[in-house]
């Protein structure tokens, strides 16, 4: 087996695009439709320069600049697998303290689009899901504008840099998985700039883009099984290779003054309806995860393909997609949710993707607020009772408590863990203790009936188990 290399001269390519974030997912999504764009032989002046602004951004930018950039993106379809070399990003940018290198790449008037996945967690949002001017980075930024730490003071130095040069700003675009990603992304933009300059902030507030997109792929983390793949194709060495499932998909709305690749060749959707998109997705695909992922963390179910092999998890994720998130997830053009649910079991099942339960189960806190408490929220709010994501509920509390059903432990897999696990512990006679985590369930805890719905729930998994808790919610009872 060969890996198939770009279909076009890397010596052509001219930098359009600052990328800051050279994970996995970027490099299996944003990168390969660039990758397959370049190939039709046009918009070539769209290359992305890498960057970064953490410490393992500079051992990502050792490896990727020792195999001259390109990334090995390995397709898991279950017919066949394929591999490809990626070569849309031509340079990756010195990773440093004071990014002044980032900087001075972004202030470069042929740099029209910085873009982002610095993750979910990455924006600075407190618990009410707002930009947090209190958090020590971004303080630390406002306080030293001219040698920021974050990526945010990064781009507010460089855009800085462009006004006073009196060149158009570039448009900031997050690729990260968040509900109106473009609005969270200005929000931490707008308010590091607000710290230190409040006249700059109200410009970038006037006069730059932050486009709203949804952005999917299933990328699970790189190990030495991807690396054994990566030298079966002939690769050799290649420390860094991702592997992805072969459906992928970008929502986009076209708000990019500066300019912009013509990803519409290649498969991205432009609309005006992205939050239909992304409200679709988070609930029904990122929702599903959750909803796959604690049953089978409980049981010490390893894969993800072999929790969807299980007798009862396939049968417990559709009863809850049908029963509470379908009816709640508002209309998208051209999609049929139920034809969207279809394709989501599909892609769990896929066998050699070999994502992980714990990847799934990891950092609950931070996901649960973002995928299932609002599906709660709407279903409660529609007079439903949301049974079975309260039940899912209440089997990541029992997670939390850091033992499986078999009595094996549980490592931690979560940036609060010791809280979690203090909380889940309390919960098991004490109900409201989980549910009055008010970053997670906002005011959840003041619902007497939600509560008791959850503490039953609870108390089920604990003293039935698992499995009887699915089936009896399955089976409606």
């Amino acid at each position: 087996m060969k890996a198939s290399l770009p279909a076009y001269d890397r010596s052509t390519l001219k930098p359009g695009i600052v990328h800051i974030g050279l994970g996995n997912f970027h490099r299996a999504h944003m990168a390969v439709y660039l990758d397959d764009l370049f190939a039709l032989g046009s918009d070539h002046d769209w290359a992305i320069l890498g960057a970064g602004v953490r410490a393992p951004d500079a051992r990502m930018r050792d490896a990727l600049k020792a195999q001259d950039c390109l990334s090995t993106v390995i397709e898991l379809d279950p017919k066949a697998k394929s591999a490809r070399r990626i070569g849309s990003m031509i340079d990756f940018l010195p990773v440093e303290p004071d990014n002044a290198s980032l900087i001075a790449a972004m202030s470069r008037p042929e740099i029209r689009i910085v873009s982002l996945t610095v993750t979910e967690g990455g924006y600075f949002v407190d618990s009410t899901g707002q930009f947090d001017p209190t958090a020590p980075d971004i303080v630390a930024d406002g306080a030293n504008p001219s040698a920021p730490a974050t990526a945010f003071g990064a781009i507010v130095a460089a855009l800085k840099a462009r006004r006073a040069a009196r060149i158009v700003p570039f448009t900031v675009m997050s690729c990260d998985n968040l509900p109106g990603n473009g609005h969270v992304a200005e929000a931490a933009v707008v308010g590091t700039a607000r710290l230190s300059d409040p006249d700059l902030a109200d410009w970038i507030k006037a006069e730059v883009a932050f486009p709203n997109g949804m952005v999917d792929r299933i990328t699970p983390a790189t190990g030495p099984r991807e690396r054994a793949m990566a030298s079966e194709f002939g690769l050799g060495s290649d420390p860094v290779p991702v592997t992805c499932e072969p459906f992928r998909q970008w929502v986009l709305e076209d708000k990019f003054p500066a300019g912009r690749p013509a990803l519409e060749k290649v498969g991205v959707t432009f609309t005006d309806a992205v939050h239909a998109f992304e409200t679709m997705k988070i609930r029904i695909l990122n929702g599903g995860h959750a909803i796959i992922a604690y049953p089978g963390g409980l049981k010490g179910i390893h894969f993800v393909h072999e929790a969807m092999e299980d007798p009862l998890i396939p049968a417990f994720l559709d009863a809850i997609e049908s029963r509470e998130i379908l009816p709640i997830v508002p209309p998208v053009p051209g999609q049929d949710l139920n034809d969207y649910k279809a394709l989501i079991i599909e892609r769990f099942s896929n066998p050699e993707v070999a994502d992980t339960e714990r990847r799934l189960c990891l950092d609950g806190s931070n996901r649960q607020p973002k995928f299932i408490v609002p599906s709660i929220r709407d279903v409660l709010a529609a007079g439903g009772k949301a049974e079975g994501l309260t039940l899912l509920s209440a089997m990541w509390c029992r997670y939390c408590c850091g033992t499986t059903e078999a009595g094996e432990v549980i490592d931690p897999n979560d940036p609060n863990w010791d809280l979690l696990q203090a909380r889940a512990v309390e919960a098991r006679t004490n109900p409201a203790a989980w549910i009055g985590m008010d970053a997670v369930y906002g005011n959840l805890a003041q619902d007497a009936d939600f509560v008791a719905r959850f503490g039953g729930a609870l108390a089920d998994v604990w003293v039935h188990g698992v499995d009887a808790a699915m089936r009896r919610y399955i089976a409606g009872l």
